[in-house]
């Protein structure tokens, strides 16, 4: 099992913990972690895209000039591709870029990631994050306390003031348990966790 330090909101160590195996001590599994990350990428697209094809440009129905005998190449409309106006040769449309990703292979994958961290000493506990009112200053202090610049903060309930406090901070992101995701762990240097989600992770995923 990895042992890990817990801290305080000082940065001061207060003890320590064991990480669960079956979580934060798995076999980094790469391709899953691509393949995660490429679907919340692809499942976020708008999809809306959209140009005109030469059938469905305005104008153009009858031909420019006679076929035979003017010198210039023949053409049948001036909407096609080839004339400034003329229409999109293979138009995107709207689509749906979404594809699905089994359970376990989600399940790998953020395991995968979580391991990742933990083995590059970037999973940082906390006894608790708690703060009286909302504070930008505060938080960021807290931050610094812990050396944790771009960090995924990751919360077991939702606390108003400390995801208000850290709201403004453009480095860092707030999140939960339920709402944990391969992209967001990857995207930030550090994830700092509390004790109490790091137990609702191992319960959730063990």
């Amino acid at each position: 099992m990895a042992k890990v330090a817990v801290y305080n909101m000082e940065g001061k160590e207060v003890g320590s913990m064991d990480l669960n195996d079956a979580v934060f001590g798995v076999e980094v599994n790469e391709h899953l972690v691509h393949m995660a990350v490429l679907q919340q990428l692809a499942n976020n697209r708008q999809g809306t895209q959209k140009a005109k094809t030469r059938s469905e440009v305005r104008g153009g129905g009858r031909k420019p000039w006679r076929q035979k005998g003017t010198g210039h190449a023949r053409q049948g409309s001036i909407r096609a591709p080839q004339w400034k106006g003329g229409g999109v040769v293979f138009a995107p449309v709207p689509r749906d870029y979404s594809f699905k990703l089994n359970k376990k292979e989600k399940r790998a994958a953020l395991k995968s990631v979580l391991t990742s961290r933990v083995q590059e000493n970037k999973f940082i506990v906390v006894d608790e994050l708690k703060m009286d009112e909302i504070k930008t200053k505060t938080f960021k202090g807290v931050l610094d306390n812990l050396n944790a610049e771009k960090a995924l903060v990751v919360l077991n309930d939702m606390d108003a003031n400390v995801i208000a406090s850290a709201k403004n901070i453009p480095t860092v992101k707030t999140t939960q348990t339920n709402e944990l995701n391969v992209f967001d762990v990857l995207k930030y240097n550090t994830v700092v966790v509390t004790k109490d989600a790091v137990a609702t992770i191992e319960e959730v995923y063990a």
